[in-house]
């Protein structure tokens, strides 16, 4: 038997992970950086950082086809869905624990360049970072 804790720190030996101010400064620098916010809707509707896709953790495997970069491709969605999965994409959630389960899940789906948020939207909001309600 393994705890949520358990879970989380072993999926954290398997993920990357960037904190807080390196996703500032990849923001900064590509605007149009992918993130993906992996909280419940309530969660997202308090505060987020603009720009982002909102697909909560327990539905984030059978929403990807519906990202906007998906959609904007003009491919069909599983060409597109595997051009996507070659793009570096950021998970964010509340404390990086979700984000980290997240990152690992896409890693077995064939994502390569994926990041979970160390510190996640807590760490980010105490940092005073943008965020929109």
């Amino acid at each position: 038997m393994k705890t949520a804790q358990q879970l989380v720190a072993e999926a954290k030996e398997r993920i990357k992970e960037v904190d807080i101010q390196q996703l500032a400064a990849q923001l900064e620098k590509q605007p149009s950086t992918r993130i993906i916010d992996v909280r419940e809707p309530a969660e997202f509707a308090q505060a987020h950082i603009s720009s982002v896709v909102n697909y909560p953790r327990g539905v984030l495997e059978m929403q990807l086809a519906n990202h906007p970069a998906v959609a904007a491709s003009g491919c069909a969605a599983e060409l597109a869905l595997a051009q996507l999965a070659q793009e570096p994409l950021y998970l964010i959630c509340r404390s990086g624990a979700r984000s980290a389960l997240a990152a690992e899940s896409l890693q077995n789906m064939g994502f390569t360049d994926v990041y979970s948020v160390a510190g996640g939207m807590a760490a980010w909001q105490e940092a005073g970072l943008p965020v929109t309600q």
